[in-house]
């Protein structure tokens, strides 16, 4: 459906470093010299416990944040470079799922209002034109019939239903490139497999690339091609997700399985 636009817009993440420096001199390096590619329609997770520089490394994907030093490229766009007017077009392009689907919504807003707007914003629409396809992402997202969930408030859905919003509200600005940030790990146990099934149905039905963070290995191995281990900001350990499930070669990776709770891995 939309594998054609992302067939030339790999993510190309060089030497990537970033470094918060303090008041009184001191400094921490968040991201320190990662390198990875994430090709178009493919599925990357960046796995690795709180702290590891995972979510640091979203943020400058997104271009929320910028690096130290090093490059970020999506197809022939220098992310790093990106100034307001080049940001507003690749936040189009490249859209983010975060961890709360609680705090991720406006409670004053509908539905239906919350995911027309980056169609309207981002892409042009005509309120009338949006309002159609609200009830086409709603149905795309599982949550169906549209009618009954267009005209909800956010304290009216369930956390599973809220979370399926946010990427409905993602899905709005066509992007190519999705970053999802911990999107199942406030969800109850029974929710988690229904939305990591749903991020890998979009991957192929709309050609979509997808960038998973997460601290659990196995449920990166739902939605994954491959995966980078974080550990204190640098790459641990990388390579193919089963791969590196069944046979790893880092003790932090090996830790990382051993913390994994058993409903998480019955779910994947």
């Amino acid at each position: 459906m939309h594998a054609d636009r992302t067939s030339s817009s790999p993510l190309v993440v060089e030497n990537l470093t970033k470094v918060y420096r303090g008041r009184r001199g001191a400094s921490v390096t968040a991201v320190d010299d990662v390198s990875f590619t994430l090709e178009p329609g493919g599925a990357t997770g960046l796995v690795g416990a709180s702290g590891s520089g995972k979510s640091t490394l979203a943020r400058l994907v997104t271009g929320a944040e910028r690096p130290t030093s090093g490059s970020i490229r999506f197809g022939d766009t220098a992310v790093t470079g990106l100034r307001a007017r080049g940001l507003r077009a690749y936040h189009r392009r490249v859209q983010m799922v975060f961890q709360d689907p609680y705090g991720a919504l406006n409670p004053l807003h509908t539905v239906a209002y919350t995911i027309s707007r980056p169609m309207q914003n981002l892409r042009g629409m005509s309120a009338r034109e949006a309002s159609r396809q609200v009830h086409d992402l709603l149905e795309t997202v599982g949550l169906m019939p549209s009618s009954q969930y267009a005209e909800k408030l956010p304290h009216q859905l369930s956390g599973g239903q809220r979370q399926r919003v946010v990427i409905a509200r993602a899905l709005a600005c066509d992007p190519d490139l999705i970053v999802a940030d911990e999107p199942v790990s406030m969800l109850d146990v029974s929710l988690r497999a229904g939305v990591l099934t749903l991020l890998k149905r979009l991957r192929g039905e709309r050609g979509l690339s997808l960038l998973y963070i997460t601290h659990d290995l196995l449920s990166a191995r739902v939605v994954t091609d491959d995966i980078l281990v974080l550990n204190q900001g640098r790459v641990v350990e990388s390579g193919n997700t089963r791969q590196v499930l069944q046979h790893p070669t880092d003790d932090y990776t090996r830790q990382l399985l051993d913390a994994v709770a058993t409903p998480t891995a019955a779910a994947a």
